[in-house]
């Protein structure tokens, strides 16, 4: 049965921004199946607009730059293009592997891609973009 949830990006402080509802196929999900459905659909959307030069996703697709809009990246396009969705699933996958964010789901946190949940209308994802430290 579809559900659709909310899902937000979340700074390390715990500040929410970009919360958006995503729809899921079904009310058991792993976190790679997640992670493909958000990545999906911001492509999607952002695709749909033929004059968007900035792509406020989950990770940054080639030739963009990166700004900071307080503390929220924005990724900037020099020269607008489509982007491809599953080029960033790939990319989103690499970087949760590589603990570039964790994903919350109701305040529980996803350890693996395989990992599943059961998920409904209220469920709350977060994803937590983490900063590296410089020099160690």
């Amino acid at each position: 049965m579809p559900v659709t949830l909310t899902v937000c990006d979340e700074t390390a402080a715990g500040k929410a921004f970009n919360e958006r509802p995503l729809e899921l196929p079904n009310e058991r999900v792993t976190v790679r199946d997640l992670i493909r459905e958000r990545v999906y659909q911001e492509v999607q959307d952002f695709n749909r607009q033929s004059n968007a030069h900035v792509f406020r996703g989950l990770v940054q697709p080639s030739e963009t730059e990166c700004t900071l809009n307080g503390s929220k990246p924005e990724f900037h396009f020099k020269q607008r293009r489509e982007i491809d969705w599953k080029e960033q699933f790939e990319r989103a996958l690499k970087a949760f592997e590589n603990n570039a964010f964790l994903l919350l789901v109701d305040d529980r946190q996803a350890e693996s891609l395989e990992e599943s949940f059961a998920v409904c209308t209220g469920t709350k994802v977060a994803f937590v973009k983490l900063t590296p430290l410089v020099g160690g």
